[in-house]
C-alpha cells in the first residue's frame, strides 16, 4: 500500500510539473489548499502519533517534539545552504546563463526531500494504516508543489527545458524509491515515533515557509485563505473519523 500511494505521489509531482508549463492564474488556490492539508496532517495525525509511539523524554521534553524541531531546522538549513528559497521565485528577478548550477542544486534538494517523503510513507505504515494514509495524503498534497517548483526553478535559472524535465522525472521517482526503502527496513516503534516527529517538523516548514508564502505572493486573496482553512478542516474531519 505504501508503494502504491507513493506512485500516486509520483503522479502528483508530474501533474505539478505539467501545471508549471500550462497553468493560468489559479495556482494559488491549489497551493493554499495543499498547505492547509499539510498543517492538518502535522497537528492532527503525525504529532499525536509520534507522541504515542515514543515515550522518551529529553530534559523533560518529549523526544518526538525535539525531533520535530530538528526536522523543521533541517530543511531550513538546507534551503539557506543552497542560498535559495523555493517560494517567491519572482523575487530573484530574471536569471539566465551562469546560474544553472543554482537551479540544479535547488532541484536536487527537492528531489532529496521527495525521497524522504516516500520513506515517511513507508515508516508511517509501520506505525499503522491510519498514520500511513495520513502521511500519504500530506505527501501527495505537497508533491504537486514540488513538481511545480522543480520545473519552474530549474528553468528560471537558465537550465534547458530538457534538463528541467529530467529533473522533474527524478523528483517524481524519488518518493517511490523512498517508500520501497521505508517498507523494507523494519524500524522499532520508538524510533518510528521519533521519525514521525522529525517528519512533522519537516512538513511544517514546507507548509509555512514555502507553500503558504508562495500561495499568497501574487494573489493574497481571501479565497486562498479559505482554501487553506478548508484543507486543515478536512484533515481534522479525517482524524475525527479515524478515531
Amino acid at each position: 500500500m505504501a508503494i502504491l500511494l507513493a506512485l500516486v505521489s509520483m503522479c502528483a509531482t508530474l501533474v505539478g510539473g505539467y501545471v508549471a508549463v500550462r497553468i493560468g492564474d489559479r495556482k494559488h488556490l491549489v497551493l493554499g489548499l495543499a498547505a492547509g492539508v499539510m498543517l492538518g496532517v502535522v497537528f492532527f495525525d503525525l504529532l499525536p502519533e509520534a507522541l504515542d509511539q515514543s515515550s522518551q523524554r529529553v530534559l523533560g521534553v518529549p523526544a518526538a517534539l525535539i525531533t520535530a524541531v530538528v526536522g523543521f531546522l533541517t530543511i531550513h538549513v538546507i534551503e539557506r545552504a543552497v542560498a535559495i528559497h523555493t517560494g517567491h521565485e519572482q523575487e530573484f528577478g530574471t536569471h539566465t546563463h551562469g546560474f544553472e548550477s543554482v537551479g540544479l542544486l535547488a532541484a536536487a534538494g527537492l528531489i532529496f526531500h521527495s525521497l524522504l517523503d516516500g520513506f515517511g510513507i513507508g515508516l508511517g505504515y509501520q506505525a499503522g494504516a491510519t498514520v500511513g494514509a495520513a502521511v500519504a495524503i500530506a505527501v501527495i498534497s505537497h508533491d504537486f508543489a514540488d513538481g511545480f517548483n522543480t520545473f519552474t526553478i530549474s528553468t528560471l535559472y537558465g537550465n534547458a527545458r530538457k534538463r528541467a524535465l529530467t529533473l522533474l522525472a527524478l523528483d517524481a521517482i524519488a518518493p517511490v524509491a523512498g517508500a520501497i526503502l521505508g517498507t523494507l527496513i523494519h524500524v522499532p516503534p520508538g524510533v518510528v515515533g521519533l521519525y514521525l516527529g522529525y517528519f512533522a517538523g519537516f512538513l511544517l516548514y514546507l507548509a509555512t515557509a514555502d507553500i503558504l508564502p508562495e500561495a499568497h505572493a501574487v494573489h493574497p486573496s481571501r479565497l486562498t485563505l479559505a482554501c487553506t482553512v478548508a484543507g486543515a478542516a478536512l484533515m481534522l474531519g479525517v482524524a475525527a473519523l479515524n478515531h
